[in-house]
């Protein structure tokens, strides 16, 4: 079950002008709860001026590198967590950090002979560089590719310690930039933004669609959804396509269909460390998540957008209705998880467990 401890900040190292990576010292009673896979996240919660704020921000260590769980913020216009984070974090801080999250990764297996395709924009590298550090690690047979797309040198988050893993691995790495503004660049290909065309063009030059690929996307929006639409009209298989978005992204395609329905008053049971709460709730009131937090129930969230999976529960009874979906996978949801933000209730009761997850 996930929940926050108070951990001390070990390093705030400065990786741009814009983004610094943050280590934590974990206590060795809190080791086993912050035991964590490549690809996950953490949701940290401050107060500012007054008011709590919590985000989630993906863990770029490797779980198997024996060096301390560290995360990467990229600093944007009007962030109000991002702004703290880069301008007045420093060492020796204390911060609330919830247990890691995510389904961001694949199983890693030593027999594997995958070749991992790892498409990241800007502040999407955080979670790629966890995992190309691990596949290396755990994943001796198998190779990977990094496209990688940036606005400009300036702005490449871990340039150095990239270029030295692909030094360090030339037979099992490749690193391809994509850069949107910059003069020393040559050839139309590696300039510019990922438009379906270019993600084409990409995986022709450096992706044998007959290798064992696993495809890994994390970035803008837009650029994910370029390169996902991409590879299904390559007929790449549903399965090897892994999605990870870190901001609310608002996509038709991705929205749950808009189904009218009747105005129900559903008796609704949370679970959560074991207790039950139970509240009335209408269907076409709040979510089942804010419903459950008026009720005093302290249940695990962050984004409240449909992105992240922190507020992720099951179904045990009773259906609902999800506004929108960009987290869980079909078979999830086919599985009976839901995102508690987007959820409301479709019949008179309704038993959700977070416990599970």
């Amino acid at each position: 079950m996930a929940k926050f401890h108070t951990l001390k900040v070990a390093e705030v190292r400065r990786e741009t002008a814009e983004a610094v990576s943050i280590a934590f010292d974990i206590p060795e009673a809190a080791k086993a709860e912050y035991s964590y896979i490549q690809g996950q996240y953490v949701t940290l919660k401050i107060k500012l001026n007054g008011e709590e704020v919590r985000r989630s921000y993906s863990v770029c260590s490797s779980p198997l590198a024996n060096e301390p769980m560290r995360v990467a913020v990229k600093q944007v216009k009007d962030g109000r967590m991002s702004t703290y984070l880069n301008t007045q974090l420093k060492a020796g801080d204390m911060l609330e950090v919830m247990t890691p999250m995510g389904s961001f990764h694949s199983a890693m297996n030593a027999g594997n002979k995958k070749n991992y395709v790892l498409f990241a924009g800007g502040s999407g590298i955080t979670p790629m560089l966890s995992i190309i550090k691990t596949v290396l690690i755990a994943e001796p047979k198998s190779t990977l590719v990094l496209l990688y797309g940036n606005r400009d040198e300036a702005s490449i988050i871990f340039k150095a310690e990239l270029e030295k893993i692909v030094a360090d691995n030339k037979d099992r790495v490749k690193m391809v930039h994509v850069l949107e503004h910059s003069p020393k660049v040559e050839g139309s290909l590696f300039r510019g933004i990922m438009l379906p065309e270019k993600v084409k063009a990409l995986i022709e030059n450096y992706v044998g669609l007959n290798l064992d690929n696993e495809f890994f996307i994390c970035g803008p929006g837009p650029m994910m959804r370029n390169v996902e639409s991409t590879l299904i009209e390559l007929k790449i298989e549903k399965q090897r396509i892994h999605l990870e978005y870190f901001t609310v992204y608002v996509d038709a395609g991705k929205a749950q269909p808009v189904v009218e329905i009747p105005t129900i008053e559903s008796s609704v049971t949370v679970i959560m460390d074991g207790e039950e709460t139970t509240f009335e709730l209408s269907s076409k009131g709040k979510s089942i998540l804010d419903a459950a937090m008026d009720a005093g129930v302290d249940v695990p969230f962050s984004c409240k957008g449909a992105v992240c999976c922190t507020c992720k529960a099951k179904v045990l009874e009773g259906k609902i209705q999800m506004d929108k979906n960009y987290a869980l996978t079909d078979q999830e949801v086919a599985e009976g998880y839901i995102l508690t933000c987007q959820a409301h209730p479709l019949t008179e009761k309704v038993v959700v467990d977070y416990d599970v997850v």
